[in-house]
């Protein structure tokens, strides 16, 4: 076995043992195994990820220098043996679980143990070690038994991180939420050389290097935003789910196109490659999403117990190109019942999960707008085509596939769009006085957009045209919820400014969806601050910004 393969295996390798005692003879091979390293390897930190009742993916990636041009960290071309150890306790005393993993160059010195055989419903801490270097502590934790629904869940989703753009506070506010269980939704890291995507006023940060295109530049690009300590801080924390949307590759792309297919890109499919080695290789992913070439198992399905199934999409992969030209349109294309933002396969097997689901609560993680959002009040229907809007028959195939297997409580949860919005599902939009029959929670950005700013949800048009769009906020931050089996309440936080680090988090909005009544509940609204009233806030800026993303 030799590339890819063996450094697929070497990347993943580190079976779970029973703790062992003390071994002067490993203490010297570690010692051994860090010659060449003249400083602390995990710059990057640590993190957990798509926890089963059984154990759960432990994450490092080894860089001396994270932001070395090649890509690779500053580190020897050479493999690591890196030593990783689980325990029962916050202070690492009880351990339980330990193993030896390889940090392979080929693989960007990436570490991806699947520890199993753990408690369920419990909290774990893990770290690694190579040498005299320890890394950071972080928390895993386990789900519950497949028959158990377990307490209530603590559970937060976020997307779009643009690193130039502002401060990741609302990562390190994350992070003391010390949630169960972290998604995020896409837009990781984003591909733009500094000075090409700005806010108004110029950036807070520069990215370094150039557009990203090949490997060494994903990969210098992911550690950049790895070495942020308050990202690090989230990842530490908790478990997280992820999948991507376009900038983990190319804004705009579908499938094996492009952005601007009208600009000859030859080498396309090789960046695609690079762009998903580089994920897989940042990311605290199962061996069944190591990318094989161009192609990527991303969609998946976790289960936290009876309580929550979780179905993990991917809208980029398998999607036909965008309608159109993309951008906002009323377009013939969006309702040609041939056109598909999944592709066959994944709706075959999202539709056969609900079909087999008995969870309490359905939950779909996704990355594009799901819910109908019309910005034309007359009789054209222009819509983003880059979203659910511009695949139309596809988004009701879904709709009508969790009807017909009498889904018990289906939950869509987006990002994308940098602001915060809450919907109620329909099967037919251009009736608004039909049943709702589902829920759409969208978290704004972390940072992508500078600042943004507060104003009443009510004067957004979209809320007007489209009724069954129930709240939006332009600040930067993430929801949380409170998954219980009767109810799950869904907190939409902000941050008031990410140019400036440090700002305290508070609650814009509070949602509430009742077990098996589809749609939508306020229970809370904080006021408008009367000084922004005074001023006259409006949306209007907003609105243009949202329809022109670059």
């Amino acid at each position: 076995m030799t590339g890819l393969a063996a450094g697929a295996v070497a990347a993943t390798s580190g079976t779970a043992l029973a703790a062992p005692a003390p071994d002067p003879a490993a203490e010297t091979a570690q010692t051994l195994a860090s010659r060449g390293l003249r400083t602390d390897p995990f710059t990057l930190g640590v993190a957990s990820g798509d926890p089963d009742h059984t154990g759960f993916v432990i994450w490092t990636r080894l860089a001396q220098q994270p932001l070395a041009e090649d890509g690779m960290g500053g580190m020897p071309a050479r493999p690591f043996p890196v030593l990783w150890q689980v325990y029962a306790d916050e202070r690492g005393r009880r351990l339980v679980r330990a193993g030896v993993a390889v940090a392979a160059p080929e693989w960007g010195h990436s570490v991806h143990v699947e520890v199993n055989g753990l408690s369920a419903d419990r909290e774990y801490w893990y770290r690694f070690r190579v040498g005299p270097y320890v890394s950071p502590l972080g928390r895993g934790r386990t789900a519950p038994h497949p028959l158990n629904y377990g307490g209530a869940l603590a559970m937060a989703f976020v997307s779009c991180a643009q690193y130039e753009h502002g401060y990741f506070t609302s990562y390190r506010r994350l992070a003391e939420e010390n949630a169960d269980l972290v998604l995020h939704l896409g837009d990781y890291q984003y591909e733009y050389t500094k000075d090409t995507y700005t806010i108004p006023g110029g950036n807070i940060r520069d990215h370094e290097g150039p557009e990203t295109e090949t490997l060494a530049n994903y990969r210098q690009r992911h550690a950049q935003y790895k070495a942020d300590p308050d990202l690090q801080a989230a990842h530490a924390a908790s478990p997280w789910l992820v999948v991507w949307d376009d900038h983990e590759l190319d804004n705009n792309w579908a499938d094996e196109v492009p952005e601007k297919p009208e600009v000859p890109q030859p080498n396309f499919l090789t960046r695609r490659e690079a762009a998903f080695r580089a994920y897989y290789e940042n990311m605290p992913l199962r061996r069944t999403s190591i990318p094989r070439g161009i192609d990527m198992q991303l969609y998946r399905r976790i289960k936290w117990g009876r309580m929550a199934t979780f179905h993990m999409l991917d809208t980029r992969q398998y999607r036909d190109d965008q309608g159109c030209g993309d951008g906002y349109d009323d377009c013939p294309e969006a309702v040609d019942p041939a056109r598909s933002i999944t592709g066959d396969a994944q709706e075959k097997w999202l539709l056969h999960g609900f079909r087999d689901s008995r969870a309490q609560w359905d939950i779909l993680g996704q990355q594009v707008f799901f819910a109908q959002r019309d910005n034309n009040a007359g009789p054209a229907k222009v819509t983003s085509q880059d979203a659910w809007d511009g695949y139309v028959a596809s988004r009701r195939r879904i709709t009508e596939g969790w009807l017909d297997a009498k889904v018990r409580n289906p939950v869509v949860l987006t990002g994308d769009v940098h602001a915060h919005w809450a919907s109620d599902l329909k099967l037919d939009y251009d009736d608004p006085t039909g049943p709702s029959v589902g829920s759409e929670l969208v978290a704004t950005s972390i940072s992508t957009g500078g600042d943004g700013s507060d104003s009443d949800p009510a004067a957004h048009p979209y809320l007007a045209i489209n009724p069954h769009l129930r709240f939006y906020n332009n600040q930067r931050g993430y929801v949380l919820t409170k998954i219980e089996r009767d109810q799950m309440t869904a907190d939409f936080k902000v941050v008031p400014q990410v140019t400036q680090p440090g700002s305290e988090v508070y609650t814009r909005a509070t949602f509430v969806i009742e077990d098996r009544v589809p749609g939508l509940q306020q229970t809370y609204l904080r006021p408008l601050d009367p000084a922004l009233r005074a001023r006259g806030v409006t949306v209007e800026e907003t609105v243009e910004l949202e329809t022109k993303r670059p």
